[in-house]
Order: structure tokens, then C-alpha cells, then sequence
């Protein structure tokens, strides 16, 4: 039988019974949409968060205060001790520890903020102007305080863009305008730009004041809540980490370094950390997107039987007048195969579709790599061709004689 005789007869028996075929390859259709889409918001997700986690500064140490947590320990031992950081130690950190590129010592804590006839409950960050470089922090408008400010103790604020919309929704220019802390009224200098973000880690919903003023009028002690550390070379990461840690075990007198009364996180492992959470999470989303492939490759196994009883008579006819089993073997894997390729292109559109709604109206971070496509391309394919096998080769195996007394 010629390639062109075998297209011709798939597509008179799949244009025979439209809708049976039609809801047939629905079933690949949903699967192959499900996984691109289920993909997409996986990879969106782990997108979302790396670029969250790397808009926090670059080549970043955080040291912060509290035990580390020991192996089967469900609760850090020190989480609550706050006081065990200084500005001597990060002082001591910048002027000992080679290859830093900036060193920032921050206070923080939540306050009700008012402005006016509004007010909101917020973080309030104390540090020093090297924050910004720290932590990728750019103004939008107005400046950012500088270090006379924080020699004088100033009540100068720069605000969030969230807190901002919060404290004066008019729209109206904020620099120069008062916003009253716990009581003490902060001249803004200024809005920083917009990065994201939501719950407890928006970085839009916070207020930098400078540390010393901050230490003064608003902690009242002068523990430390995390000193943030920029190094100069990625590949220092290491040494650095290492060599602060030890300098700090030396400033705090122990001996045992499973009893730091600190802790250093590195944004290398926190990025890595993060990376294969969500590369889980994508998996999982995927394989539960992939059972749907699966129940569609069984209905297309159940539709090739199906046609391959009702057509026993044409298969007798065939064999009768010549035809070999191979001849009606590729005949009918033709068609499994057809269906699942033309569901396999309306799935790959519905998916990429699906996917770029999900972005548009449901606010979720979606991301169509090629590698998924072909993927879920490729397993439709092979699909088509495992459910399809037994029904063609059980029409191939069929006795001519018998298959023409068929009724």
C-alpha cells in the first residue's frame, strides 16, 4: 500500500464518524493543554521567585542574630535572642573581613505609620545609605538619606511605593511631606522604584529611616537585626562566609561553631534552595497534568477497537483481494497516530493559550519553555502509537474467511 493510499484511507475513517473522532481527540487535546499550561506555571513560578530572591542584592550574605537549628530540631534554639548582633560587629566585619564589597547593619520593626487623616502598619527598616547598594534599591523620586544624616540622628524617611499609596492616595508629590512614627514626626525624602512582591517580604511596603535614628527613637537598644554583606566576587562567596563566621565565633567567645549564637544565610544556597522546591513543584504539577494524557490514549484505544469491529467485514475484503497484515497493521496505527497529532497541535495551542490567560486575568506567572512543548508533543506521539498498536495489530491478525461471514 503507497504512503498516499494510507493518508487518503486515514482521513475518509476519521471524517466518517466526525464526532466520535472529535471527542476522541479531546481527550489528547486536555492533556496536552494541561501539562503545557500545569509546565508553564511551574516554570513561571521558579522564575517568579529566583528573580524575587536576586532582586534582593547580588553576591549577598545576611548575618543575623539567633542559634543556628540543629539536626532534628524543629525550632531554632536562639530565635528569639535579638541581641546577640552589634554595630561592633559589623564594624569589625567591614574593617577585618577582605573581598566585601559593601556592609550594611539594619534594624527593623513594624509600626503604625500615620500621615494626616491616613495611616497603615508597615516595616520600618533603620540602616545605613551602603543599604541601597546592598539590596538593589533605586529611587523613583526624591533622594535616599545619606550618612550626615545618620551622624545627626535625622528624622528622615524614604517610603515604599505601597506605603506611599497607603499615606497619600491623591497622588500628590511626597518629598517634604511629614509622616508620624511611634509618635515622632519623619520628613520623606523620597519614594523608591517599584520591585513586587507581596506579604511579609514586600520590599514596596517598607520605610528606611537612618540606623541611628532608628536606634534612638524607635528600637531603644542597640542589637543588631541583620547585617547584609555584599561580596566583591562570586567565586569569594565561600571564603568570605567562612571568614566572617570565624571572626564573629572569635568577637562572641565560643569555641564550638554548633553554637553560634548566629546565623549566615548565603543568597547562593537560598537561590538553589528555592530552585529545586519549585523545579518539585513543577514536576508534580506535570505528572498530575499527564494522567489526562493517559485517560486520552485510553479513549483512543477504545475508539481503534471499536472501529476495528465495525469495519471487521472491510478488513476480510482487504485480505481478500491481497492486502497483508502489515498492509492493514499500518492502516489503522495511521489513524491512532493522525488522532493524536491533530490533538496534539490544537492541545499545544490551547495550552499556550490557557497559560497566557492565566497571566493576563489570574495574576499568575506563567513561562512556555520550547522543551515543554516538544515534550508533551512527543509523548502524545508516543502515545498514539502504543494505543493504537494492539487495536491494529488485532485487525492484521484477523482471518479473512471469518472476518467475511462477520455480521
Amino acid at each position: 500500500m503507497l504512503f498516499s493510499d494510507i493518508i487518503l484511507e486515514t482521513y475518509i475513517a476519521l471524517t466518517t464518524n466526525k464526532a466520535r473522532s472529535g471527542l476522541t481527540m479531546l481527550g489528547i487535546v486536555i492533556g496536552i493543554g494541561s501539562v503545557i499550561a500545569m509546565i508553564a506555571v511551574g516554570q513561571g513560578a521558579q522564575q517568579s521567585v529566583q528573580s524575587r530572591i536576586q532582586s534582593i542584592g547580588s553576591n549577598l550574605l545576611m548575618i543575623r542574630p539567633g542559634f543556628a537549628r540543629s539536626p532534628g530540631q524543629n525550632v531554632s534554639q536562639g530565635q528569639g535572642s535579638s541581641t546577640s548582633l552589634t554595630l561592633e560587629d559589623a564594624e569589625a566585619i567591614r574593617a577585618d573581613v577582605p573581598s566585601l564589597g559593601a556592609v550594611a547593619p539594619s534594624v527593623a520593626g513594624n509600626y503604625q505609620v500615620i500621615a494626616g487623616g491616613s495611616n497603615t502598619r508597615t516595616s520600618v527598616t533603620g540602616t545605613l545609605p551602603a543599604y541601597m547598594n546592598v539590596r538593589n534599591i533605586s529611587i523613583e523620586s526624591g533622594s535616599f538619606f545619606t550618612d550626615l544624616h545618620d551622624a545627626r540622628r535625622s528624622k528622615v524617611a524614604v517610603i515604599g511605593p505601597d506605603v506611599r499609596d497607603e499615606l497619600f492616595p491623591e497622588g500628590e508629590e511626597v518629598a517634604g511631606k511629614k509622616i508620624r512614627i511611634k509618635g515622632i514626626d519623619f520628613t520623606v525624602l523620597g519614594v523608591t522604584e517599584s520591585k513586587g512582591g507581596s506579604g511579609m517580604d514586600n520590599s514596596d511596603d517598607v520605610i528606611y529611616v537612618p540606623l541611628s535614628t532608628a536606634i534612638q527613637y524607635l528600637t531603644g537598644t542597640e542589637s543588631i537585626s541583620m547585617i547584609s554583606v555584599t561580596v566583591a566576587d562570586q567565586e569569594q562567596m565561600d571564603a568570605a562566609s567562612a571568614a566572617i563566621r570565624e571572626l564573629l565565633l572569635e568577637r562572641h567567645d565560643i569555641a564550638d561553631s554548633s553554637s553560634a549564637d548566629f546565623r549566615i544565610m548565603n543568597q547562593a544556597d537560598i537561590v538553589e534552595t528555592a530552585s529545586s522546591v519549585t523545579e518539585t513543584f513543577t514536576l508534580l504539577l506535570g505528572a498530575v497534568a499527564g494522567i489526562s494524557l493517559l485517560v486520552g490514549g485510553i479513549g483512543i484505544m477504545n475508539m481503534m477497537l471499536t472501529t476495528v469491529t465495525e469495519r471487521t467485514r472491510e478488513i476480510g475484503l482487504r485480505k481478500a483481494i491481497g492486502a497483508k497484515r502489515r498492509d492493514i497493521s499500518r492502516q489503522f496505527l495511521s489513524e491512532s497516530v493522525a488522532l493524536t497529532f491533530l490533538g496534539g497541535v490544537v492541545g499545544v495551542v490551547a495550552g499556550w493559550g490557557a497559560a497566557a490567560l492565566l497571566t493576563r486575568f489570574g495574576g499568575v506567572a506563567t513561562s512556555v519553555s520550547g522543551i515543554s512543548v516538544v515534550l508533551a508533543f512527543g509523548v502524545s506521539a508516543v502515545i498514539g502509537i502504543i494505543f493504537g498498536y494492539y487495536p491494529a495489530r488485532r485487525a492484521a491478525r484477523l482471518n479473512p474467511i471469518e472476518a467475511l461471514r462477520y455480521e
